[in-house]
């Protein structure tokens, strides 16, 4: 398996990101942001396929996504992949190592994708005289927590059909609050790659994505998706439509 990519610090500022709304710096002023900023580490691009970090690796940063797209996924002792999560610009990964100095997942890009580094030691001191650069770390500690109990629940109480539009729902609230299209994306991660997150065989996928096309859910080419009929779409996911 590749080594954990260094990151190095470059030139690229909190205050110049688009996503600084979806991240830490949120609620920050202009020198509290700076303060932040020089904490974080920024480096060259990872390409499709390089990893971020590895389950069982010393527990040492947090991650911001600034581009691109990251799974994360754990080895059972037999050595299977789980898919744990699909992560897109905007949000953080990596915190589930906090409590016990380990990262409990591995982290592989999707596609090209950028991120900032933020050590947690240092994060940890910078808190303790920013509260609401505190207060925003538990805001996003607390959204994995409850993502974390979403997908259990839809693991457990949902059939095919209503897990996939659930996922496809999902990434496209999570499209519309980066500024991008709602209807239309491209999904960064395989069929083999979904149906592995969502408990399903690839041809069970495959055979649901050509269903929607039928029905006039969406219409589909390879990983291009365009939602046709949001609403119903929507309703069969459950109604989740934020």
């Amino acid at each position: 398996m590749p080594n954990a990519t260094p990151l190095l610090h470059r030139e690229a500022h909190c205050k110049d990101c688009s996503l600084a709304c979806m991240c830490l710096p949120i609620s920050l002023h202009a020198d509290e942001m700076e303060a932040l900023d020089r904490i974080v580490k920024r480096g060259r691009p990872l390409k499709k396929g390089e990893v971020l970090f590895r389950q069982g690796d010393a527990f040492s940063s947090i991650f911001a996504l600034r581009s691109g797209a990251i799974k994360t996924y754990s080895l059972s002792d037999e050595g299977d992949e789980q898919i744990t999560g699909f992560h897109l610009a905007g949000e953080l990964i990596g915190m589930s190592g906090m409590d016990s100095g380990q990262y409990t997942v591995t982290a592989v890009a999707l596609e090209t994708t950028s991120v900032c580094e933020i050590p947690f030691d240092t994060l940890d001191e910078l808190t303790a005289v920013l509260p609401q650069l505190r207060k925003q770390l538990m805001r996003l500690m607390s959204r994995e927590l409850r993502e974390d109990q979403d997908m259990m629940l839809l693991l457990s109480r949902k059939n095919a059909d209503q897990r996939i539009a659930t996922l496809l729902i999902n990434l496209s609230a999570r499209f519309r609050a980066r500024g991008y299209s709602a209807k239309a994306f491209r999904l960064s991660m395989s069929r083999n790659e979904i149906g592995n997150y969502l408990g399903l065989a690839v041809e069970t996928v495959s055979r649901v994505f050509t269903r929607f096309q039928q029905q006039g859910l969406i219409l589909a080419d390879g990983k291009q998706i365009e939602i046709v009929d949001y609403i119903q779409l929507c309703a069969l996911a459950g109604g989740q439509n934020d």
